[in-house]
């Protein structure tokens, strides 16, 4: 099935996309782990519906080596012991950056001090954005109804460059 939009095939929707990609690209280049980048990305992707990024930010992470297990686990981390407490905390913050009409608080203080025990200002400024940027990727894929399934590894990284 094709998307109902392409928002690369628009001239303003392909320039918007360059400059989407470059602000993503500046996320990879921070001292944040690219493997809790793309763990994120895959979480948000998935509680947002999101085919298109849930088999992209798999498929890289599989492209990167990541054990097949902790990408089948990440729907269901709370009940896995194949996380890093970092990676815990991570994902709680993204999922409650996600969720945001479903709390009415955002993200709540304990996970903001969950995360602050791990990630230095600048990780954390890159985490903030990474959760914010994968939101709107996922509402533009969605909205355009891009279906999953066609990625392939190493895509984003030559789109950004």
């Amino acid at each position: 099935m094709e998307p109902r939009f392409d928002l690369n095939a628009n001239p303003v929707g392909a320039e918007i996309g360059k400059r989407f990609a470059r602000a993503s690209a500046a996320i990879v280049q921070s001292t944040l782990p690219k493997s809790l980048i793309e763990l994120v990305e895959l979480r948000v992707s998935q509680i947002n519906g999101c085919g298109f990024c849930v088999d992209a930010h798999a498929k890289e992470l599989a492209a990167a080596g990541e054990p097949a297990v902790r990408i089948n686990l990440v729907a269901a981390w709370r009940e896995s012991t194949v996380f890093t407490a970092a990676e815990q905390a991570a994902l709680a913050f993204a999922e409650e950056g996600t969720r945001l009409a479903d709390s009415g608080h955002g993200v709540s203080d304990d996970t903001w001090a969950l995360v602050r025990e791990h990630f230095d200002d600048d990780q954390l400024a890159a985490l903030v954005y990474t959760v914010a940027l994968i939101n709107a990727a996922n509402r533009m894929l969605v909205i355009t109804k891009t279906k999953g399934g066609s990625y392939e590894a190493g895509t984003f990284a030559a789109m950004a460059s």
